[in-house]
């Protein structure tokens, strides 16, 4: 994965910045800035998705203002970390070139997908095991929680993959299991040369996806 500049900000429309105030405010259960609150995000968002009439519109448009403004806020006050996805190991839930937004989180949920470093670098996996959990996996590629088999819909195949760990596997304290969603490319922690995931490695989980038609690749 590679980060970007947050100056990557300034291409999206006002829309799309709402969308992202909403999210973020909703995540960080946000107190209201400069008068902002969560209701007032929401009644701009749905203004603009309805096309209200242009009198109405004309009403809202310091609110639009005041939203706009509230991205400059955020962004100096949380770390928003933008990152570019390289290579397939996410597809087809990520694909090479899309950008996403991500927030520090102490809140990390079994199927996230979240960022973390690792030997100088950064992956991108989803959260398939919490710390205490026991993961094991059959030879069809079927992925058991405590003895629960997952429903994972944003599979395309499920494959057991590049596995050298002993099932059932038990996520100790404070790690946690990540798994690729290309499972027979990816290399996760089913690898003990990746295994889990520190909390400190974790640089933070997506939270919004940034123009992926704009910039996805044909193929």
């Amino acid at each position: 994965m590679k980060s970007l500049d947050q100056k990557e900000f300034r291409h999206l429309s006002k829309g799309e910045l709402i969308s992202i105030i909403r999210e973020l405010m909703k995540e960080q259960a946000a107190e209201p800035l400069g008068g902002l609150t969560l209701s007032d995000v929401e009644a701009v968002q749905n203004e603009l998705a309805a096309g209200a009439k242009r009198k109405k519109f004309i009403l809202r448009i310091v609110s639009v203002l005041t939203v706009i403004a509230a991205v400059a806020i955020l962004i100096s006050t949380l770390y928003l970390p933008v990152i570019q996805v390289t290579g397939a190991s996410m597809e087809p839930s990520l694909y090479e070139d899309d950008i996403l937004l991500l927030v520090q989180s102490k809140k990390l949920g079994r199927g996230d997908i979240c960022c973390f470093s690792w030997q100088n670098k950064l992956l991108l996996k989803r959260v398939i095991g919490l710390p205490g959990d026991v993961v094991r996996m059959d030879k069809d590629g079927n992925v058991f929680v405590n003895d629960q088999m997952l429903d994972e819909p944003y599979l395309t195949a499920k494959n057991l993959g590049e596995c050298d760990i002993k099932f059932p596997y038990y996520v100790p304290e404070g790690m946690y299991f990540v798994l690729g969603d290309n499972r027979e490319s990816s290399v996760d922690s089913r690898s003990s040369v990746i295994g889990c995931v520190e909390y400190d490695q974790m640089i933070g989980r997506e939270v919004f996806r940034l123009w992926p038609h704009r910039i996805r690749k044909a193929e």
